[in-house]
């Protein structure tokens, strides 16, 4: 019996991880497709480098967009049915991202107005990740055991790090043994087209898993939520489960800062340190640095490959450790390990010896952001927040960090023309902010229920208003 609750958890946490597979799958389908849309369109009608990083780094729009709905429309229509919309905007965004020149253009002759039907097309697919990076983690983390919560929303880590992995082999694949004209003419369209696949896959797996319980009970279905929860607990825990949900919904009103400001800023704080520490621009641009290094454009592609490899083996490691080892001290660890990776990517660059060391401290650099601040952040953001204002804080927390990802990413060409030792070396300072930031301010959250770390906050936040009180 225990073994098919196990069974069952892992079941609808692998579905909802297909989620993270596209989130990582859409954001790492540009670097294969990247210098083939500068040829297309940059060059095509000559445009500026800053134009071409916004074209790059459009579906972020989308991403901000999405994880700013995240919160009303999981709310409104559930987890599961965001996810739903999710998967369908996925769909629409790689056929159209694959032929912008389906209905309307000729295909083959680049102009502005296909260029933006080009980014509308990628802000769709932008914003199926925004929902799926903001209500996958919160699904799964709503479903799952305290004792495994970790592990299992670091899952949804490891399905995007594994998206990203797919798709270097995909475009590898696709580039391997061609001209770079059939590349810039053919490959870059199939690159993106292939997203359909897995897109179409999550979309009819969805269908299958239940909604969570905790949204249920928001919702008044109490029994259906008891049924959720006794084929993840035994009955007794189930009931006992339950009843620790209600009262969470009872105690408090769903006011964003009802539960203080600090929690709603860490949160905020803890997604924008994911993104300034510059891993965006190590996936996104993985190939054009490695071509910077002196490789051909198939050999970079499988660079990437072997970079999407280090991230899979350090993320198995955070999954096997985030439980054991607690939340905090995996971030220290990481924010070191990043550092020390930015610093020697910025001196190599300072002293214009970019090489195999390059790659080596890039490695470093991405090794240790995947043992630690890739699902780690996933895991607080879907831990810290109260049952109550979980959709919206999350969404907050979520449009913050892709707003910053944005950010970071559309400026990374700008900046390196600028100066490439000052750029790798402003995400090392950011680098050692994030880890003197988790050891001030971030709550450890290893082993306790969601509603147990709510009560916690909740005492704390009292304890704090009975200390303003005194001192009037």
């Amino acid at each position: 019996m225990k073994k098919n609750k196990s069974l069952y958890i892992i079941m609808i946490t692998l579905v909802a991880t297909l989620g993270g597979l596209l989130f990582g799958y859409d954001t790492a389908v540009i670097s294969g497709a990247e210098s083939s849309l500068q040829a297309y369109f940059a060059d095509g009608l000559n445009l500026s480098s800053l134009v071409h990083g916004l074209t790059v780094s459009s579906a972020l729009i989308g991403c901000i967009i999405g994880g700013l709905l995240s919160g009303y429309f999981s709310t409104r229509f559930g987890r599961k049915r965001t996810l739903i919309l999710a998967a369908v905007l996925f769909l629409l965004s790689a056929i159209g991202s694959a032929y912008p020149e389906l209905l309307f253009f000729t295909a083959g002759e680049p102009t502005y107005s296909l260029l933006i039907t080009f980014n509308l097309y990628r802000i769709i697919g932008g914003i199926g990740v925004g929902l799926a990076s903001a209500v996958a983690p919160i699904y799964i983390g709503e479903v799952a055991p305290s004792h495994i919560r970790g592990r299992l929303v670091s899952l949804n880590q490891f399905a995007i790090i594994f998206g990203m992995l797919v798709v270097y082999f995909v475009n590898w694949g696709i580039a391997r043994g061609q001209t770079e004209a059939w590349v810039n003419d053919i490959g870059w369209r199939m690159m993106f087209a292939s997203e359909a696949i897995p897109a179409l896959l999550f979309l009819l797996l969805l269908f299958l898993v239940p909604e969570t319980p905790r949204y249920l009970v928001s919702q008044q279905k109490n029994d259906e939520a008891m049924k959720i929860l006794t084929r993840i607990y035994d009955t007794t825990m189930a009931k006992a489960t339950l009843y620790e949900i209600k009262q969470s919904f009872d105690t408090k009103k769903g006011k964003l800062f009802s539960y203080g400001v600090p929690i709603v800023v860490i949160g905020i704080l803890l997604s924008v340190f994911q993104q300034f520490v510059g891993i965006n621009v190590a996936l996104y641009y993985a190939p054009r640095i490695f071509e910077s290094m002196g490789a051909a454009r198939d050999a970079s592609m499988f660079q990437t490959i072997i970079m999407g490899l280090v991230n899979v083996v350090f993320t198995i490691i955070a999954i096997l450790t985030v439980d054991k080892f607690g939340r905090k001290p995996l971030l220290i660890i990481g924010s070191i390990g990043m550092a020390i990776g930015m610093i020697g990517v910025a001196g190599l660059a300072f002293a214009n010896a970019i090489g195999i060391a390059t790659l080596v401290f890039i490695i470093i650099y991405t090794a240790s952001f995947m043992m630690s601040w890739g699902p780690i952040v996933w895991v607080l953001i879907s831990e810290i927040f109260p049952n109550k204002i979980r959709g919206q804080a999350v969404a907050i927390a979520v449009a913050a960090q892709w707003a910053a990802n944005y950010f970071i990413s559309s400026t990374y060409p700008m900046m390196m023309e600028f100066s490439g030792g000052l750029t790798y070396g402003f995400y090392a300072l950011m680098s050692i902010l994030s880890g003197l930031f988790v050891w001030k301010f971030v709550p450890e959250t290893k082993g306790r229920s969601l509603e147990e770390l709510e009560m916690i906050l909740k005492n704390k936040r009292s304890a704090e208003e009975k200390k303003r009180s005194y001192a009037q």
